[in-house]
C-alpha cells in the first residue's frame, strides 16, 4: 500500500483523478491521508480517502501512526506539517520509506521564515528527518541538490513533476491582435514574487504602450494592497492588479494574451504558470540565479534573464522551439512514466 500524506490544496484532487484514470491498481494500492479544510479546493472522495478533520484530532494521529506503519510506501505531498515531522522523528523506521515531494517553500522555508526560537525548534525536526528521507520526487534537480547541501540529504531522487498541473494544454484560445505589450508580473501576493523591484525593473518602460496585469488574488491581502498602490503610482491606469480569483478558463484566457511575463522570485515557484506561458510561446523572464531557471534552460527552452529585462518580442523560431520542448515533456505520457517509476521502485 502506498500511503500519500497530503494537506488540502488545488493540487491534490487533479493528482488522485490523474493516478485513479491511469493506474488500474488505484484502489488496492493507494491510500491518502488529507489534512485541513478550506472552501477554495475541493477534497477527493473515495474509499481510500481519509479526510482528517472528520474526526477528533487524536484520533487522526492515531490513524495516521497505524496507516504510516502498514505503508509499503509514504509520500509526503509537500513537508510542511510540524505534527507529520514529530511522527517521522519518533518513528525513525519510516523514513527510508518515505518520498517527499519538494513543492518549493516546504524547502525554502530554511531562508525564508523569521528565526524566531519558534522556528529554529522547526528546523531541528527538518534536519533529523531531511537527512534520513529515502527518497526525493522534484523535477527540478537544483531543489534536491539544494537538500544535500542544507541538510545532508542522502536519500534518492525521482525527477517527477508529478501534478496534473504542470501538464501541457494546446491552448484552445484564439489570441487576438493588440497594440503594444501584455505584461503578466508574478503569479500570486506572496512577497517572494519581489514585485516591488521588478516594478522598478518596468519603470523605465512606463511611458511605453503597455499593460501590466498583476495576479494578487491569491496570498497575503495586506502585501498585495502594497503592491497595488506602488504600482498605480508608477503606471497608473496601464497597471491591472488582478485582486478576485479567477477560473481556470478565464486565467488562460487571460494568458493567452500576455506577450511577456516576468516572474522575479527569489527561489523556484510559479512553475505550472512559467511552463504554461513557455508552452504559448510566450517570452519569460525570470531570475537567473534560481533553481527552475536551469532546470528550463537544462531542458533546451529558452527564457530570459530578468535583469536584462526589454520590450523585444520572442522570435518566432524560439517560440515554436519552447513550444515544442514543453509539449514533450509535460505530457501526460511523460507523467504517467515517471509516476510509474515512483510506485513501482524499492527502497532498499
Amino acid at each position: 500500500m502506498i500511503l500519500h500524506v497530503c494537506i488540502l490544496d488545488k493540487f491534490i484532487e487533479p493528482f488522485y483523478a490523474f493516478v485513479e484514470k491511469n493506474f488500474a491498481d488505484f484502489d488496492a494500492k493507494h491510500q491518502f491521508f488529507i489534512d485541513g479544510t478550506s472552501d477554495k479546493y475541493a477534497a477527493p472522495t473515495g474509499n481510500n480517502v481519509f479526510l482528517a478533520h472528520s474526526v477528533s484530532r487524536l484520533t487522526s494521529y492515531f490513524m495516521l501512526i497505524r496507516q504510516m506503519n502498514h505503508a509499503e510506501k509514504i509520500i509526503l505531498h509537500g513537508l510542511w506539517d510540524r505534527r507529520i515531522l514529530e511522527l517521522l522523528t519518533v518513528q525513525p523506521w519510516l523514513l527510508k520509506k518515505c518520498y517527499w515531494v519538494i513543492w518549493g517553500g516546504d524547502l525554502y522555508t530554511r531562508i525564508l521564515s523569521e528565526q524566531t526560537l519558534g522556528w529554529w525548534r522547526f528546523e531541528i525536526l527538518r534536519r533529523i528527518c531531511i537527512r534520513h528521507i529515502g527518497h526525493f520526487i522534484t523535477h527540478i534537480s537544483g531543489d534536491y541538490e539544494l537538500a544535500q547541501k542544507w541538510y545532508g540529504a542522502e536519500g534518492v531522487w525521482h525527477e517527477c513533476f508529478m501534478y496534473p498541473s504542470n501538464l501541457y494544454h494546446e491552448s484552445p484560445v484564439q489570441v487576438t491582435q493588440h497594440e503594444g505589450f501584455n505584461i503578466l508580473l508574478g503569479n500570486s501576493a506572496d512577497p517572494s514574487n519581489n514585485h516591488i523591484d521588478a516594478l522598478e525593473k518596468l519603470r523605465p518602460y512606463s511611458a511605453e504602450d503597455i499593460r501590466i496585469f498583476c495576479p494578487l488574488s491569491y496570498g497575503d491581502a495586506e502585501y498585495a494592497k502594497q503592491v497595488e498602490d506602488y504600482g498605480k503610482s508608477i503606471f497608473g491606469d496601464k497597471f491591472n492588479p488582478l485582486l478576485e480569483f479567477m477560473r481556470l478558463d478565464e486565467y488562460k484566457k487571460l494568458l493567452a494574451k500576455i506577450d511577456i511575463a516576468v516572474f522575479n522570485h527569489k527561489r523556484q515557484q510559479g512553475m505550472g504558470n512559467i511552463t504554461t506561458l513557455l508552452g504559448m510561446g510566450k517570452k519569460v523572464f525570470m531570475r537567473s540565479d534560481i533553481t527552475s531557471y536551469h532546470t528550463i534552460r537544462s531542458l533546451g527552452a529558452i527564457v530570459f534573464d530578468v535583469e536584462c529585462f526589454n520590450l523585444i518580442s520572442l522570435e518566432a523560431g524560439s517560440a515554436s522551439n519552447n513550444k515544442l520542448i514543453i509539449s514533450q515533456y509535460f505530457s501526460s505520457k511523460t507523467l504517467i512514466a515517471q509516476l510509474d517509476n515512483i510506485f513501482q521502485s524499492t527502497f532498499e
